[in-house]
């Protein structure tokens, strides 16, 4: 596959705009890209608050002096003319303005008419596959990349499972199950988040059917990505539950557009819990707050417990962890892999979102337009950005 080279794009007042910045994890992004940003990278906060974006601003710039002539930009989710200004403004938009069904689509649109790279930390199944009828050709017309899911949804599960394909025999057929463990907690806009996506059963059902009419068929290949069924896992030593998030869908959209996964792959995604009583209340819990998710007074009675905004402090984030484990195999061989790192929702997060949008603007990637996947967009050049911001990748064993 080619390779693009950012600096062949014309030229924009920005390399990357950081939207919803003053939000939770956006604050956390801004000043994760204020420590490690490349010196030369011209980027920007932007939000619909200036005097929030001031404070902001002032607090990077005691972390690095240079801040302080750090560009603000206003713009609402709701203003289109403004959302056009603004993705006509940068090379790449970051933005953590959720959920994205709600505050997302115009956003999305404005970047695919632009030609602008995009990248947001979605794990609503409703709004990728709507985004992808919508702008997905447009975006291939004008060059734009696309990326949703570029936090804790999905990249720790799209990059292991490439991490993990690229340590198997080429050219036979590969099955691969992840195992993710973590001790954090989340935060008022994950909540919302999520009970919105709970809520949106039958819109979520037809994005995903419109979305199967729209995609191409794979001539002479086989991609799967299974829900499973809960069971105990030998491999990780754990009881296994499946996780019917975003994740295994990404992974699948990955294989289907990258030959390196072979001609018949599969792939499932379970949460992995020690003790069966903990399994089974879990699965108990869950169940319960999908039923309520169903009941818009229930549903937001649930968000109001926790206001968007708010979320775990640094003591608590810095007790924080998750694992992801892998177990891959395919040609007569086995190999487990893991991918880990510090608080998922929060810090980790910010940093894959801050390192995918640096990846866009600054590395050369294949050569790539529409909505993509942070697999087939970045591969191995954000994998490599990760592991050096302290995500490890690493191969436990191989048979």
């Amino acid at each position: 596959m080619n390779e693009h080279v950012p600096n062949d794009r014309p030229q924009r007042a920005h390399d990357v705009v950081l939207f919803g910045a003053t939000g939770f994890v956006g604050a956390l992004t801004a000043e994760y890209l204020a420590e490690h940003a490349p010196t030369d990278c011209r980027w920007a906060l932007a939000g619909r608050d200036l005097g929030k974006l001031e404070r902001l601003r002032e607090r990077l710039t005691a972390l690095n002096p240079a801040c302080a002539d750090l560009p603000l930009l206003r713009a609402d989710a709701s203003d289109g003319p403004a959302l056009r200004e603004l993705a006509a403004s940068t090379r790449v938009l970051a933005t953590t303005v959720g959920p994205y069904v709600w505050y997302g689509a115009e956003l999305v649109e404005a970047c695919a008419e632009a030609g602008t790279d995009y990248v947001d930390l979605t794990g609503e199944p409703e709004f990728v596959d709507r985004m992808y009828v919508a702008h997905d050709a447009r975006a291939r017309e004008t060059g734009a990349r696309l990326v949703h899911a570029c936090g804790f949804d999905s990249i720790p599960a799209d990059l292991g499972a490439w991490f993990t394909v690229n340590r198997l025999p080429e050219g036979v057929p590969l099955r691969v199950d992840g195992f993710v463990r973590s001790n954090a907690l989340f935060s008022g806009g994950t909540l919302a988040s999520a009970l919105t996506a709970l809520g949106r059963g039958p819109q979520t059902l037809a994005a995903a059917r419109s979305r199967r009419l729209h995609e191409p068929r794979l001539p002479g290949r086989r991609v799967r990505g299974p829900v499973g069924a809960p069971r105990f896992s030998r491999e990780t030593g754990s009881w296994a539950l499946p996780l019917p998030t975003l994740d295994p869908a990404v992974v699948a959209r990955s294989a289907a557009a990258l030959a390196r996964y072979g001609p018949d792959f599969r792939y499932r995604h379970f949460a992995a819990v020690r003790h069966l009583p903990v399994a089974v209340g879990g699965t108990a819990a869950v169940g319960a707050v999908a039923a309520l998710a169903q009941v818009p007074a229930a549903r937001r009675w649930l968000m109001g417990r926790w206001e968007p905004g708010n979320g775990p402090d640094a003591e608590r984030r810095a007790r924080s962890w998750f694992t992801v484990r892998f177990v891959g195999e395919g040609g007569g061989r086995r190999v487990f892999t893991e991918v880990s790192g510090g608080d998922p929702g929060y810090g980790e997060t910010a940093k894959m979102l801050a390192e995918s949008a640096l990846c866009l603007a600054h590395d050369a990637l294949p050569d790539a337009a529409g909505q993509l996947t942070t697999a087939v967009a970045m591969g191995d050049a954000l994998l490599d950005r990760l592991r050096k911001a302290g995500i490890r990748f690493r191969v436990a064993a191989e048979e």
